[in-house]
C-alpha cells in the first residue's frame, strides 16, 4: 500500500506540473492586463513536441541524444525523494537532502554537456553560464539545507518535516533566513526572472534556453517537462518544509484529500508571489548575477551562525 501511494503521489506530481506553469502564465498574463492563455496550454504544447520527429544535428554525439532522457529521469527521481503528500511512505528512507540535491545537478550536468556537445556558439555560452550560476547557487542551496538539518538532527527530508510539524508555529530566525535563501535560489536555477527570462530567445540573454536551442520534438518536450517538474519541485520544497501543515499523517483516503488540496493551494499562492516579483523586476545583467546569488549564500549562512548562537545556546541552556 505505502509503495502504490509513493507511486500514486509521484505520477500525480508529474502529471500536474504542466497545470502549475500555465497558472503561473495565467496570473502573469492578468497581471499585465493580457488575455491569458488556457490552463491548459502546456499540456498542448507538450502534446504538439511529443507528435514531433526529433531532428539530430550532424555533428551531435551520443551525449545529445540521451541528454533529455537523463534530465527527465533525474528530475522524476528528484520527484520521489520530495514528501509531496504523506508522511509514512517507504521512499522516506531514501529522501536525503544531499541525494536530491545531487540528483538536481546530475541532469544540469547533462544539460550543460548536450549544449557544448553540438559545438554552435550560443550552447556552449549557455553552458558557461549555467554553470556559473549553479557553481553560485548550490552552495547557498546546500547551507540553506544544512541550516534544516542542524534543526532537526538530520538530512533525510521527512525526518526534518515531521521535526518542523511536530514542533508547532515557532518562530526561528534560522529558518526565515534559510527560507529567504532557498527563494532566492530557486529563482536563479529555474531560470526566471530577475537571472533568466523563459519567455525570450533574445541571444545575449538567454541561459537555459540557449542550451536547448538545437533541441525538437519529443526530445525537447521532455527537457521541457523536466525544467517544469524543477520548478515545481523548489515550490514543494518551499512550502511543504517552511509550511509543513495539511500533509497528510496517515493514508486515509480524506487525509490525501486534504494533502492534495493543501499543497495545489500552497503552491498556487506561492506561484502568484513568483509571477508579482517577475512583474515587479527587471531582468538583471549576467555580471549581477553573482551579487544576487551571494546575498543568498549570505542568508543561508546567517541562518545557519543564528541558528547555532540562539538555538544552539538554549539547548545547551
Amino acid at each position: 500500500m505505502g509503495w502504490l501511494l509513493a507511486l500514486f503521489e509521484t505520477l500525480l506530481f508529474i502529471a500536474a506540473v504542466p497545470l502549475l506553469t500555465g497558472w503561473i502564465k495565467f496570473v502573469k498574463c492578468r497581471l499585465q492586463n493580457r488575455k491569458a492563455p488556457s490552463l491548459l496550454q502546456p499540456y498542448r504544447n507538450l502534446r504538439k513536441l511529443f507528435l514531433k520527429q526529433p531532428i539530430l544535428p550532424d555533428t551531435a554525439s551520443w551525449i545529445f541524444r540521451a541528454a533529455p532522457y537523463v534530465i527527465f529521469s533525474s528530475a522524476v527521481m528528484a520527484v520521489v525523494l520530495v514528501p509531496l503528500l504523506a508522511f509514512d511512505l517507504p521512499t522516506a528512507r531514501i529522501a536525503d537532502m544531499i541525494v536530491l540535491v545531487g540528483f538536481l545537478a546530475l541532469g544540469r550536468t547533462f544539460q550543460v554537456l548536450a549544449g557544448m556537445d553540438i559545438g554552435t556558439a550560443f550552447g556552449g555560452m549557455g553552458s558557461s553560464r549555467e554553470m556559473t550560476i549553479s557553481s553560485l547557487a548550490e552552495p547557498a542551496l546546500l547551507m540553506a539545507v544544512f541550516t534544516l538539518a542542524m534543526s532537526a538532527h538530520t538530512t533525510n527530508l521527512y525526518q526534518a518535516m515531521l521535526a518542523i510539524h511536530d514542533a508547532g508555529i515557532v518562530l526561528r530566525p534560522s529558518f526565515a533566513f534559510a527560507l529567504g535563501g532557498l527563494m532566492l535560489v530557486a529563482v536563479a536555477e529555474t531560470g526566471r526572472i530577475p537571472v533568466d527570462n523563459p519567455a525570450t530567445h533574445l541571444e545575449l540573454t538567454m541561459i537555459h534556453e540557449a542550451m536547448i536551442l538545437e533541441y525538437s520534438g519529443r526530445w525537447l518536450a521532455l527537457i521541457e517537462w523536466a525544467s517544469q517538474i524543477k520548478l515545481a519541485i523548489y515550490g514543494a520544497l518551499i512550502v511543504n518544509i517552511f509550511f509543513p501543515w495539511g500533509i497528510a499523517e496517515d493514508s486515509s483516503l480524506s487525509a490525501l484529500g486534504i494533502g492534495i488540496a493543501v499543497i495545489a493551494f500552497k503552491l498556487a499562492v506561492l506561484s502568484v508571489l513568483l509571477t508579482l516579483s517577475e512583474a515587479l523586476l527587471a531582468k538583471m545583467r549576467i555580471f549581477r548575477v553573482q551579487e544576487y546569488l551571494s546575498f543568498a549564500y549570505l542568508l543561508t549562512v546567517l541562518g545557519m551562525l543564528s541558528h547555532i548562537i540562539l538555538e544552539g545556546a538554549h539547548v545547551h541552556h
